[in-house]
């Protein structure tokens, strides 16, 4: 990857105050009330709520719901799901009078056997067991109904700057797949760029992460791999296509170090920083601009901005 030039397309937009403290406790009592939905549906043997409907009672946009609720939850509306599907089972153990057949079918599992199995992976005891440990059983229920803590990103306060972007015309490629995939994704585009005559016009190196590689199997990963380019060009037969980035305000923070860092990043920009902020998503991408070519920089020195969309 070649360093990304100073493009000048962004230039510092007004601040909003920030709002009152206990904002962050709001905020995360809307992601209370799409746990709530989840723990409905399934106490009543229900499917749980589609992601759209979970936004919706939370009053976030759906673009960018899911990493919210994983920022402030610390876990994903299926690992979520999860949990509290193996809560109720147990808390409909604790009933003598349920059968195992009863209770795994009442919370959503196909078979007596599929509770068992989750119930070894999840807490290492059969059905049997539990009820042989009343104790036991009771101090599950009670670990289960607690979300994990949110891991925190933050050694030191965030440097978050709100800027205005001019919309920008990129050249996007999507791949699936790890670091490796996505590096191969830049050297296709680099390629096709020399090809066609276009990397004297190169403005930038841009990424959009479709996927969280912590919840995502690397395989799986969808990533947009991005060049920004000045000069015009036309769609490919191999993939490539002509997209625009920007246009509107973004909170830009900077992250300098390896790329795994990027998603602790991003928690913490939106589980501290945008509940104080007095700032409300907007549905657009959020996109990742790399300024440096880890080729040629050492890992600890890259420097990459996150831009994450605002109303």
């Amino acid at each position: 990857m070649a360093p990304a030039p100073d493009t000048g397309r962004t230039h510092a937009a007004p601040v909003r105050g920030a709002l009152k403290p206990g904002t962050r406790d709001a905020h995360l009592r809307r992601i209370q009330r799409a746990v709530a939905l989840i723990e409905q549906a399934i106490v009543a043997g229900e499917e749980p709520p589609e992601l759209s409907r979970l936004a919706e009672a939370a009053a976030f946009s759906p673009f960018h719901f899911h990493r919210v609720y994983r920022a402030m939850t610390g876990e994903t509306t299926g690992q979520t799901v999860a949990r509290l599907r193996l809560l109720q089972g147990l808390r409909l153990l604790s009933n003598g009078e349920r059968s195992v057949t009863d209770a795994a079918l009442a919370v959503g599992y196909q078979t007596p056997q599929a509770f068992t199995r989750a119930l070894r992976q999840g807490i290492g005891g059969t059905p049997s067991e539990l009820r042989a440990e009343p104790e036991r059983l009771w101090r599950e229920i009670d670990r289960l109904a607690q979300p994990p803590a949110p891991q925190d990103g933050e050694t030191a306060p965030l440097r978050v700057e709100v800027v205005s972007v001019e919309p920008f015309q990129v050249a996007a490629l999507r791949v699936t797949g790890a670091y490796p995939e996505q590096n191969q994704g830049y050297g296709r585009l680099f390629g096709w760029a020399a090809q066609h005559g276009l990397l004297d016009s190169l403005r930038g190196l841009y990424g959009v992460p479709l996927d969280d590689r912590r919840d995502v199997p690397p395989q799986a990963c969808a990533f947009d791999c991005m060049l920004a380019l000045a000069a015009p060009f036309a769609a490919d037969a191999e993939g490539i296509r002509m997209q625009v980035l920007g246009g509107g305000r973004y909170a830009r923070v900077r992250l300098v170090g390896a790329f795994d860092g990027l998603e602790a990043l991003t928690d913490a920009l939106l589980a501290h920083w945008l509940p104080d902020s007095g700032e409300t998503l907007r549905d657009a991408p959020l996109f990742h601009e790399y300024l440096d070519d880890p080729d040629e920089t050492p890992e600890a020195l890259l420097r990459t901005d996150v831009y994450l969309p605002l109303a």
